[in-house]
């Protein structure tokens, strides 16, 4: 493990390109107006109806998927399974092919776990109170660390599960990016479909988990894993065996 973390270090020092912009002004302004008007034009109406049964049951069997454990017993199987490919493979080509599936996995552990423990502490520091009890404290009811989950609405931790998921694929996997953003938006909404968050909390959890997924994409960049950084500071996934032409060969 001293090893693993030497070699970490010494990508990190050996990188050549500087952390980039954000803009992240920019984007927060966007984040924070996105779920304010999400609050007064559709929080108050979510609280206060009651979702169709078919609704209810479509969110039930889908809202599953953003539960954390699963997707970090995956990431720590595909980590591990590919540090053992590693290990014993022989050829360099496979060597490589599971070195990579253990940086994936690495990748997706560090989003989903970090993203998921932040979420947790917002929503226990914010103390929003559920839609479940909108006809009794309203929808702007907030009692920080009170220890009880139904004052834990915002962020949704789901959403924010789900965001760093799908946007961590969508980064290492750029051509079915607009496959992953709508799985990311109806899974994420499942959550107000069951009742269990309001819209505005399901945005923040999306906005939070997809920010925290290009932060930790740029951060492996750095370090020369499974990114590289473009020349306006976007983290691009790299390619495990480019295409190499042959001379002549259009």
């Amino acid at each position: 493990m001293r090893a693993f973390w030497a070699s970490l270090d010494r990508r990190w020092r050996r990188g050549s390109v500087g952390m980039p912009p954000l803009r992240w002004q920019a984007c927060l302004f966007v984040t924070i107006n996105a779920v304010a008007l999400s609050m007064l034009l559709f929080d108050a109406p979510v609280g206060a109806s009651e979702r169709p049964a078919a609704v209810k049951q479509l969110g039930q069997l889908l809202t599953g998927f953003g539960d954390s454990a699963w997707l970090i017993c995956i990431s720590i199987l595909l980590f591990f399974q590919g540090r053992a490919g590693y290990k014993l493979l022989k050829s360099a080509r496979s060597k490589a092919q599971a070195l990579y599936v253990s940086w994936i996995g690495a990748y997706l552990f560090t989003t989903v776990v970090f993203s998921g423990l932040l979420a947790n502490l917002l929503k226990r520091a914010i103390g929003r109170a559920r839609p479940d009890h909108f006809h009794d404290y309203g929808m702007f009811s907030f009692t920080p660390f009170s220890g009880h989950a139904a004052f834990e609405s915002f962020p949704s931790g789901h959403s924010t599960t789900v965001g760093a998921f799908f946007a961590a694929f969508a980064l290492l996997f750029p051509r079915y990016r607009i496959l992953f953003i709508a799985c990311a938006i109806w899974l994420a909404m499942t959550r107000v479909m069951v009742g269990a968050h309001y819209p505005s909390d399901v945005i923040a959890g999306l906005a939070l988990g997809g920010w925290f997924s290009l932060l930790t994409a740029i951060v492996f960049a750095r370090c020369g894993l499974l990114f590289k950084l473009a020349p306006d500071g976007w983290p691009l996934a790299k390619r495990l065996f480019p295409d190499v032409k042959k001379p002549g060969v259009l």
